[in-house]
């Protein structure tokens, strides 16, 4: 379950996104002035302590994945995949990492897909109360579903013109960046997701034995 309050950013994590997707391999189009917000989902933290979202966003003709965590504090030994900082009204300031670089969003990922492991729901902090927010972007695994996941702690990304490889000692992960959305999901092992406006199954991310 992720709780959402009702806060203030500074920046904003379009801001954050809008100076950092333009220095990304990855990253196709000439400029983000025109950088749209298509949904998001999240995945829990088992310890509660790092909000996990992935974040869809579309400018020109291009649609991009960008998972994302955010921490109370720095993570060692992942300051060339910092996103920014911001500050948080409610809890303080935050780090905000590319989430392939953050063993927790690792796992969360290996998870979803191995195990079937459900996207995390989504509850808005009102005063006292939660209120249910209705998601933006499903997500599910086309996989078998198997009984564990190995140990991702080593896991080391590496960012391409096609995405994030994120190896482990017994995984190979890939993190699709720019989405194909008109091609259908393959393989056994991956995660797809639709949202408003796209209801054909995307291609996310795929997992494989090393």
């Amino acid at each position: 379950m992720a709780i959402i309050h009702q806060a203030e950013l500074q920046p904003t994590k379009l801001e954050l996104l809008a100076e950092w997707l333009p220095r990304q391999p990855w990253f196709t189009e000439p400029d983000t002035a025109a950088l749209h917000k298509v949904g998001s989902y999240r995945f829990d933290d088992p310890a509660g302590e790092v909000g996990i979202e992935t974040i869809i966003v579309s400018v020109g003709n291009s649609t991009f994945q960008v998972p994302l965590t955010y921490r109370a504090q720095p993570l060692a030994g992942a300051e060339s995949w910092l996103v920014g900082t911001m500050q948080h009204s409610v809890l303080g300031p935050r780090w905000v990492y590319d989430a392939c670089a953050d063993p927790i969003y690792v796992a969360a990922l290996a998870a979803s897909i191995m195990l079937g492991r459900p996207q995390a729901e989504q509850y808005l902090q009102k005063g006292e109360n939660l209120e249910l927010l209705a998601q933006t972007v499903f997500v599910r695994s086309t996989g078998p579903k198997l009984d564990a996941v190995p140990d991702v702690s080593s896991a080391a990304p590496h960012a391409t013109d096609a995405g994030t490889a994120i190896e482990t000692a017994d995984l190979h992960l890939l993190v699709i960046r720019r989405l194909g959305l008109d091609q259908q999901p393959v393989g056994p092992l991956a995660l797809t997701g639709n949202w408003e406006g796209q209801n054909d199954n995307v291609k996310l991310a795929a997992i494989s034995d090393a």
